[in-house]
């Protein structure tokens, strides 16, 4: 029975994960004019509800693994269940997210009746890219010390803030910048690329010998921090691009 305690773990994941999906889906998307006479549309609320089933997956998601340790019933078993799950929780739930930005992203457009639903369908390319992303995972030895490409939880947590950015961002240009198509269609195509390259990533479970990077991951850290006085949740977008700027720049530091 002592071995299946992180399996359990995992699948909580994925309970999380199935949770996150299914409210997306729900209804209650509002729109309204603001002082200027231009149309403000309001997320579904539900769509944070998503935000916080992400989050709760990623946290399920670093304890199953621990709590394997701290048990030694590391599996064979476990590792499959995992990256099953992660595929749900981070690749296939934000990609609902996005899906449903972009639909309210291009109703807001002068063409909107002219769209279809095939415009909404790239969304799914980040799910995609995380099944391939964790698939090379399974298979590869070598990613122990180090990632190679941005690991699928880091994706879908950063995906998640999103909701939560344009629901409390004080900053005009960040609301606007999320109903833009534009954006959304470049934040697939780069997301997606993270996740399948093989440049070395860094793996934020493993720092021996690498002391070179502490002074630069203290810095990456001091600026979320200072983001999320100033910007809230964009603090996890700012966080994100310093931990890729940190891994790209010191990739060999990563692989020693």
């Amino acid at each position: 029975m002592k071995k299946q305690i992180p399996n359990l773990i995992t699948l909580l994941n994925l309970f999380f994960g199935c949770l996150a999906i299914l409210v997306t889906f729900q209804s209650g998307t509002m729109a309204s004019l603001d002082e200027t006479g231009d149309m403000v549309i309001e997320i579904p609320e539900q769509i944070y509800y998503a935000s916080m089933f992400i989050g709760l997956a990623a946290l399920v998601d670093f304890f199953d693994g621990f709590v394997a340790r701290l048990l030694k019933v590391n599996s064979e078993l476990g590792k499959q269940l995992d990256s099953l799950a992660d595929v749900v929780s981070f690749g296939v739930a934000p990609s609902f997210i996005v899906f449903q930005f972009l639909r309210l992203s291009l109703a807001t457009d002068i063409n909107a009746l002219s769209h279809t639903t095939l415009m909404m369908v790239p969304a799914f390319i980040i799910a995609l890219a995380g099944a391939y992303r964790l698939a090379k995972f399974n298979i590869d030895p070598d990613q122990t010390t180090y990632f190679k490409g941005v690991p699928i939880p880091m994706i879908g947590i950063l995906t998640a803030a999103f909701p939560l950015v344009y629901w409390q961002s004080q900053t005009t240009i960040f609301s606007k910048l999320l109903l833009n198509p534009t954006f959304w269609y470049c934040y697939i195509i780069i997301v997606s690329y993270l996740m399948v390259m093989d440049r070395p990533m860094l793996a934020l479970k493993s720092f021996s010998g690498k002391k070179k990077l502490i002074l630069p991951l203290a810095l990456v850290a001091v600026e979320t921090i200072i983001s999320a006085y100033f910007f809230k949740w964009m603090a996890i977008p700012f966080g994100f691009i310093g931990y890729c700027l940190v891994s790209l720049f010191y990739r060999k530091t990563i692989t020693q």
